[in-house]
């Protein structure tokens, strides 16, 4: 039996977009057929977001993204304009990249224990696994106590995730810890972050010890009605969007939906104007993950003229999307939105 310290050896690498200019090869897949066309296509949609100066990008996380290698693709998004707002599951906010920002890492399964995971061995080394990554559950009872601490250290009441994790940004900010975080990235461009389910993940059993150590005492609460309402706002503040979703799930419904809440709050935003959709799911499923863009047309969601779906895993298309987009270079001439000063100016407001 391996030891853990030979487990926990080899770190997950972040792919760097930055460094491979992928354009002529997405380019190129363009005269090609099946997924490589899909996401030739989705990646010149990508690029006309970027390009249109009114469009606000929504990008979407959903699985497990950062684990994987792609937390500094997502880095660079934030760092150079090229997403505005984030609406993602928590495990890849909190489990994955705030547990990165406080110094820890994923690591890669050795080849021998892949060939043979035996979960049983990984739990008695207190090791979690993420398919074929392996993650330090003692470590990641800090990151838990970590989440705990910051809401001790708020006052009473209930918070919007986006609320919470800016503050998360604001823990690693002053602290100096996780340059490269998406948190801590977010959190000093003015991005805000949702994560409508955000008790699903390392931040919930944190928040369930602040609730417990509280007893009947006043404490903090996450308000998800709150989230709902903060994305629908940045909607209605900028009528043109796009988003820009990997996988499916609540992140996906969550930000199509903002289209419909806007109209019930007696508002007449458009469509999402752009949407690309990288997924496994298959539509025979029945699932939402799989439901096309087209689908949501029907329900008042999603314009179809700048609509791709691309049916791949993540770190494959991920890369070259985004890295086609990177090089070719429209972000450079646009503004940063900043919805999170949009929102943050809103709360003074009612302050």
């Amino acid at each position: 039996m391996l030891k853990k310290e030979e487990l926990l050896s080899q770190p997950i690498e972040h792919v760097d977009i930055t460094r491979h200019n992928v354009v002529p090869l997405v380019e190129s897949m363009h005269a090609m057929a099946f997924s490589a066309r899909d996401l030739a296509r989705a990646a010149e949609i990508y690029d006309r977001m970027l390009g249109d100066r009114d469009c606000g990008i929504i990008l979407c996380l959903a699985g497990s993204l950062i684990s994987s290698g792609l937390k500094k693709t997502f880095v660079d998004l934030v760092r150079n304009r090229m997403v505005d707002c984030i609406v993602s599951t928590g495990a890849n906010i909190v489990d994955q990249d705030f547990f990165e920002g406080l110094g820890f890492r994923h690591y890669v399964a050795p080849e021998r224990l892949k060939a043979g995971l035996d979960d049983d061995q990984l739990r008695d080394l207190h090791i979690d696994r993420i398919y074929d990554t392996l993650i330090d559950e003692d470590q990641l009872r800090i990151c838990d106590d970590t989440t705990k601490q910051i809401a001790d250290a708020l006052p009473p009441g209930a918070y919007s995730s986006r609320e919470f994790i800016r503050e998360m940004g604001a823990y690693l900010a002053e602290r100096d810890l996780g340059a490269d975080s998406i948190v801590r990235s977010a959190f000093e461009e003015h991005v805000p972050i949702f994560c409508p389910a955000f008790s699903d993940c390392s931040a919930g059993f944190g928040l369930v010890a602040h609730q417990h150590a509280r007893g009947d005492q006043p404490k903090v609460a996450i308000d998800s009605v709150k989230d709902f309402y903060e994305l629908t706002k940045i909607k209605i503040a900028n009528p043109t969007t796009g988003i820009f979703m990997i996988g499916g799930g609540v992140p996906k419904n969550f930000t199509q939906d903002i289209v419909v809440a806007a109209e019930i709050l007696g508002e007449e935003p458009p469509m999402h104007k752009y949407a690309v959709q990288i997924t496994v799911a298959d539509v025979r499923d029945g699932a939402l993950s799989s439901s096309t863009l087209k689908e949501a047309s029907s329900w008042g969601k999603v314009d179809t003229a700048y609509e791709q779906m691309v049916y791949s895993e993540a770190t494959l298309a991920v890369p070259l999307i985004t890295g086609y987009a990177y090089h070719k270079g429209a972000w450079k001439q646009r503004q940063a939105k900043e919805f999170a000063r949009l929102l943050e100016t809103a709360e003074q407001s009612v302050g």
